[in-house]
């Protein structure tokens, strides 16, 4: 749960600094990189937690 925390994180910092970037030079590539941070760390979340429920069920059989 570690990774989850980091990535998230991580992900928020790199969500917030875009946002900053985008608030004082107005330029909209800051909201499609936001977009796609969003995106990827979705994705990648979902394969972190589809990871932890395996290792759950091989664990237990």
């Amino acid at each position: 749960m570690i990774l989850v925390r980091f990535l998230l994180f991580l992900a928020l910092a790199t969500i917030a600094a875009a946002f900053a970037f985008y608030l004082v030079k107005r330029d909209r590539r800051y909201l499609r990189f936001i977009g796609q941070v969003i995106k990827y760390t979705i994705v990648l979340l979902l394969i972190v937690l589809v990871l932890y429920a395996l290792e759950r069920l091989i664990v237990e059989v």
